[in-house]
């Protein structure tokens, strides 16, 4: 079968052929239906530092995975053929496209710890698009960020992840104010519910966030959050645009400001965005490709083309 794998910083990714996987011992072969892109992948591609994160070379790259189970490995008991699931990324059998083949490919070898159910009315695009930038943002705005009913939520970037912690987070009751400098996806940021949205952070200094979460990660931007959450604030850091921020820590201790990093979710958090889309409630904008599309894709997230979260469909 063919793949699109990774092979070397500052590279493109390359269509090898490949071994079809088999089904390890409590292991599954699933048939990839869909697989999310995301600004890692380009990270990936252009930045040293992410090599580090590969257990091997060449790998397939693809750490957002949706689709149908078609075999199981001995010892398997909890799923059968044909059960719809997508690959939580951050539990101990690691991340696909990662510590082993991910989902740039037909099919994808995992351990049934990595699995969780898709709802059946949830499209395996959703079910990609889910399982890390759901995840991450769901992790991010309710975990990390403690948004619950009344909070006054400040979101950085309203792309990928930002479009659905925005939502996730009107959804359980918070008063949402998104920052975004693409003034092409204000109109969807507001049929999200948001209160306001804005270019700068800094635009809502005078509302007294509680909580900021930057799902950009640019440096200014995080730097901005730190200086227009409320003091005694929360600032939740997602977003990896830049690897380095220079921030104010004259105003992070004056302010007392809490800062944490957010790395990923857990499978309950990649549930509960199952859950939320599975209502209708949660709708995220995505911009649908195909599997030979997968390298122009994340050219195309590189240079800040794409709306919404980027995922490649395969087949009808």
């Amino acid at each position: 079968m063919k793949a699109w794998q990774f092979t070397n910083t500052h590279e493109p990714l390359v269509l090898n052929e490949v071994e079809e996987p088999n089904a390890a011992p409590g292991g599954v072969v699933v048939d990839v239906k869909a697989a999310g892109l995301c600004h890692s992948d380009v990270g990936m591609l252009e930045d040293e530092g992410w090599l580090v994160t590969l257990a091997k070379r060449p790998i397939t790259l693809g750490h957002e995975v949706a689709g149908v189970i078609t075999a199981v490995g001995e010892g398997v008991t909890d799923w059968r053929v044909g059960d719809r699931v997508g690959l939580c990324p951050t539990t101990p059998a690691g991340a696909p496209g990662y510590g082993y083949d991910g989902g740039f490919a037909p099919k994808v070898a995992v351990d049934q710890e990595a699995l969780v159910r898709i709802p059946d009315n949830v499209s395996f695009v959703y079910g990609a698009a889910g399982t890390d930038a759901g995840m991450t943002s769901h992790h991010a705005v309710i975990v990390n960020g403690q948004v619950t009913k009344g909070t006054k939520l400040g979101v950085i970037g309203f792309g990928g992840l930002g479009q659905i912690g925005a939502r996730v987070a009107v959804l359980a009751g918070a008063e949402v104010y998104v920052a975004e400098v693409n003034e092409a996806v204000w109109d969807n940021a507001r049929k999200a519910g948001v209160k306001d949205v804005k270019k700068s952070i800094t635009d809502f200094a005078d509302i007294g966030l509680d909580v900021i979460v930057d799902f950009a990660g640019f440096g200014v931007t995080t730097a901005d959050a730190i200086e227009t959450v409320r003091r005694g604030g929360r600032v939740v850091q997602v977003g990896m645009g830049k690897l380095e921020a220079t921030i104010s820590t004259r105003t992070m201790i004056l302010n007392e400001v809490t800062y944490i990093g957010s790395q990923g979710g857990t499978k309950e958090d990649v549930q509960g965005v199952y859950d939320f889309l599975a209502t209708g409630q949660l709708d995220p904008t995505i911009t649908e490709i195909t599997f030979d599309e997968i390298p122009d894709g994340i050219d195309r997230l590189a240079k800040g083309q794409v709306v919404g979260r980027l995922v490649a469909k395969y087949g009808d």
